[in-house]
């Protein structure tokens, strides 16, 4: 248990206005992902209205190999030309994004803190305080946090409070999740996007966001897990009590599954990818023996004839990696110790997630109840963008406009000098306490 000393309460102010207030509501979401580079711009309601989409852009990723930047300019290019057809599409232009984190390994971290509260009526400046405690926790100097999430409070020791403020007590506490991730790959995204004339507005854990765009209440609440099968990375989200208690990544994804086929089958990358799209399967059926395929051979000119293989053939290749993937998301649930815990509900999310049979197949590697995942809660997307493979960029706009803090500010604001000093630190003081 870390306790907060009043020096360390005195130093945090009010935090600013989210950027998506100071633009007029107006959010952008980016998702850079290792096969696709994904934009959608949306405006808030502040009145309570949602989220509506204005714009959707997307285009092949280059460059990213397992969620981390490889060629900064291939990069570059990718998010410049998915931006531009997103804010061609909404009419507005944009100057700052909230971003997907899935690589760097990002890492779970539960901590208990506590201060003292004097008895007073607990408000919005001691629930940042206490929060911003949590995220000065000391932790290797190569990560960075992304978010302090509080899962819980307690007030005198008592359990189960789940919004302290208006409430009296001596002491206050709270349970928090962070989760950091390593610094090298957090800046080269952060570089990378700069570079493209944006600000990065906030990060945001990959499955963290993939929950909070398909779950529904009651399984954010009763405990589900969020499996987001992407092109290089599956990342795991598990959530309880309605708050995210653990995220993970794992370096495997659909872009492993088209380079198995690739050299399975010696055919090119982008017919690999062609066969896994159109006929690619993890279970067989009686008819795939009798379906042939004609698979060109990598380096033969195109008069040469190609192979011809059956449909099932290509199942026997597509499904050992899948397998593979999904085991590897059960023994990294068992040994975070949130296996069970969470509950028998998983979701799908990720393009690699629509592949005919993965359910299936999850439902019986998991021992789990799985249903595929899409976004939810947005207004005017349009169906091409409204399924699985979207479901991050979609929950980056959720968490954008979500009324809680998690990543606090930790550098102390500039002190006020000269005459009016005085002046300054009575105005902080009315604003914190009353």
């Amino acid at each position: 248990m870390l306790m907060l000393t009043r020096t360390d309460r005195d130093r945090h102010s009010d935090a600013p206005p989210p950027a998506w207030r100071r633009r007029g509501g107006l959010i952008a979401a980016l998702d850079v992902g290792t096969t696709k580079v994904a934009c959608f711009i949306a405006r808030a309601d502040e009145s309570g209205g949602g989220l509506r989409v204005l714009g959707v852009g997307h285009h092949q990723s280059r460059g990213v190999r397992s969620g981390r930047v490889a060629n900064l300019d291939e990069v570059a290019t990718a998010i410049r030309k998915a931006v531009a057809r997103a804010e061609d599409m909404a009419g507005e232009h944009i100057d700052g994004v909230v971003v997907a984190v899935s690589g760097g390994d990002p890492e779970s971290r539960r901590i208990d803190v506590e201060m003292a509260v004097a008895g007073h009526q607990i408000r919005d400046a001691d629930v940042r305080r206490i929060l911003a405690c949590g995220g000065q926790q000391p932790s290797d100097p190569d990560r960075e946090l992304l978010h302090c999430i509080p899962v819980g409070y307690t007030i005198d020791g008592t359990d189960g409070v789940l919004d302290p403020r208006g409430m009296y007590g001596e002491r206050l506490g709270a349970r928090m999740h962070l989760v950091s991730a390593a610094a090298g790959p957090l800046r080269n995204l952060s570089t990378v996007i700069e570079r493209c004339e944006l600000d990065v507005d906030s990060r945001v854990a990959a499955p963290y966001a993939a929950g909070l765009a398909s779950l529904v209440e009651d399984e954010r609440d009763l405990g589900a897990t969020v499996i987001d099968m992407g092109g290089g990375t599956t990342s795991v989200g598990v959530f309880l009590g309605g708050h995210v208690i653990h995220v993970g990544v794992i370096g495997v994804g659909g872009g492993h599954v088209t380079n198995d086929i690739a050299q399975g089958l010696s055919t090119p990358l982008a017919m690999a990818e062609r066969l896994k799209t159109m006929y690619g399967a993890t279970l067989t059926s009686p008819a795939d023996a009798r379906e042939i395929l004609r698979v060109p051979l990598v380096g033969e000119d195109e008069d040469q004839p190609a192979l011809e293989i059956p449909r099932s053939y290509l199942v026997q290749v597509i499904r050992p990696r899948v397998e593979e993937t999904l085991e590897l998301v059960r023994a990294h649930l068992a040994a975070a110790g949130v296996d069970r815990i969470a509950g028998r509900r998983a979701v799908l999310t990720g393009g690699a997630s629509q592949l005919p049979g993965v359910r299936e197949l999850a439902e019986h590697i998991l021992d789990k109840q799985v249903r595929p995942g899409r976004p939810l809660r947005l207004h005017n997307l349009a169906d091409s963008a409204a399924g699985p493979a979207f479901a991050t960029c979609a929950g980056l706009l959720s968490h954008a406009v979500q009324d809680h803090v998690e990543r606090p500010i930790l550098d102390e604001p500039p002190r006020s000098g000269g005459l009016f000093a005085p002046v300054h630190r009575i105005g902080r003081w009315l604003r914190e306490n009353f």
